[in-house]
């Protein structure tokens, strides 16, 4: 897709979002915005590939998936 990949610093983003969300409603924080001040990146990854070769790999990744649709059916 030939995007930028931001790593957060804290990867447990599913449990730090219930924490803010929790502590929103307990009024710990009281905007959103407060909350996103405390977000940090720690790492960040630049596409390496060139963007053709990326979307032909995708197009046969595309091509697999619709290859195997109905390989499991509905019992």
């Amino acid at each position: 897709m030939q995007l930028p990949i931001v790593r957060p610093k804290v990867i447990e983003t599913t449990a730090l979002g219930a924490a803010y969300l929790a502590g929103l409603a307990a009024g710990v924080w009281k905007t959103r915005d407060e909350i996103a001040s405390h977000w940090q990146i720690d790492r960040r990854f630049e596409p390496q590939m060139p963007a053709n070769e990326a979307a032909a790999i995708r197009a046969r990744w595309i091509e697999a998936v619709q290859r195997s649709r109905g390989w499991a059916k509905d019992k």
